[in-house]
């Protein structure tokens, strides 16, 4: 097995990486960027979930591409597009430069977590898979500290574009790893396209992809939408951090995500040994984290609450991994390519709609003193995705009281 991990989880992980960096730079470069070239919180808004709409249009085809070709070859290719993606933005010197470059680093880094999830279905045995899937995520998500106090405390020496140009290289060294290393194993499926997007249709038709799909989804688009940009900005409105006490706070967010990802993937495999659904950590999950955004609408001052929640959200929001996992296994193996990017399709053109309606919730009100946004918009926006997801939890309930959905029907 330890030969497995080095030479399947750890590049496809290494890949990730380069994933997580490219969504979690955005909290510390971004308001860099809307102070040089005065852009609004919509259109800073706009410019973090370009890479998200580009990523969320690019999952139906990149499932498909996953279960034909194989990690390997799609991991590889998509490491030299995110790496083109990085460089653009480095010379760029305008919105719509930004705009185009975030657009093809959304699409070169679209694999991560899927491609992980492929090539542990047929590498693991099923029980073993959240579990995998959990270490993989716990070394992509250290990606989160070199993206915020580090980072924070590069930005004088390297400039925003000196970071971009690192990226590039890191992008590139992972994709020569992934080709050098990973190997294919398991059915990949050569049939014609039109019988491989009849499988899509199949998988979005079916009604077991749909009950726990919403809240899992969520979960993911909520911590993606302010890892990926809004935490920052309200660590410095609401709280009142500086850009060093905000860099902190999201060092410590990394360290929850990674604990995350590798408790409730332990947790995950452990139940489904035990003969228990996998589901059960992103159902307890979603209710600790409902109570952690419940503590944000209450927009606390005192640095230690602060801490405390940023800290205890990515803990309980990371389980949204072992529920991708849970609802893949609902289908056969060869087409656990195209259940996951089904769901991440839904969740990235969630984190792209929720990241640009946040943006155009805060220009609702003047812009404050210093530059930041009025601590209402924050409110309302935490507002709307507890809404959001206590809708999906009920969804959830109610579609598991359908006959339809029992365990002796599936």
């Amino acid at each position: 097995m330890l030969r497995t991990y080095l030479r399947i989880t750890l590049p496809l992980a290494g890949m990730n990486f380069v994933n997580q960096a490219a969504r979690g730079m955005m909290a510390v470069v971004g308001p860099v960027l809307a102070a040089q070239y005065a852009l609004s919180a919509s259109e800073l808004g706009l410019l973090s979930s370009a890479a998200f709409a580009s990523y969320c249009l690019w999952q139906l085809p990149l499932g498909i591409l996953l279960d034909r070709w194989g990690p390997r070859m799609v991991q590889t290719l998509m490491g030299l597009t995110a790496a083109a993606g990085f460089a653009l933005f480095a010379v760029s010197d305008g919105l719509t430069g930004f705009i185009v470059a975030r657009l093809l680093i959304g699409v070169g880094i679209a694999a991560g977590l899927m491609a992980l999830l492929k090539a542990h279905s047929v590498w693991f045995d099923r029980a073993q898979v959240a579990a995998a899937t959990g270490i993989g995520m716990l070394i992509a998500s250290s990606a989160g500290l070199l993206v915020t106090a580090p980072m924070e405390a590069a930005l004088p020496a390297l400039g925003w574009r000196g970071v971009f140009w690192c990226l590039t290289g890191l992008a590139l060294a992972m994709s020569v790893w992934v080709f050098s290393c990973v190997r294919e194993r398991g059915p990949q499926t050569k049939r014609p396209l039109s019988v491989e997007l009849a499988v899509v249709r199949a998988i979005v038709s079916d009604r077991r992809f749909w009950r726990f799909t919403p809240m899992v989804s969520l979960m993911a688009i909520f911590s993606f939408a302010y890892q990926g940009l809004w935490a920052g900005p309200w660590l410095r409105d609401v709280a009142g951090l500086d850009s060093a006490g905000s860099a902190r706070t999201l060092f410590l967010y990394t360290l929850g995500t990674m604990a995350g990802s590798m408790l409730s993937g332990q947790l995950a495999s452990r139940l489904q040994a035990r003969g228990r659904s996998a589901m059960l950590v992103p159902q307890v999950s979603i209710f600790l984290m409902m109570a952690v955004q419940v503590g944000f609408l209450m927009q606390p001052e005192p640095d230690w609450v602060v801490t405390f929640l940023w800290a205890v959200l990515p803990l309980v929001a990371s389980a949204s991994a072992p529920g991708y996992a849970a609802i893949a296994q609902l289908f056969p193996v060869e087409q656990t390519g195209r259940v996951s990017t089904a769901i991440n399709t839904l969740v990235l053109g969630g984190a792209f709609a929720l990241q640009s309606l946040i943006g155009w919730i805060l220009d609702l009100w003047p812009r404050v003193a210093g530059g930041g946004w009025d601590r209402r918009g924050y409110a309302w926006a935490m507002g709307l995705s507890l809404a959001l997801e206590t809708i999906a939890v009920v969804w959830a309930w109610r579609e598991g009281r359908q006959p339809s959905l029992t365990e002796s029907q599936r």
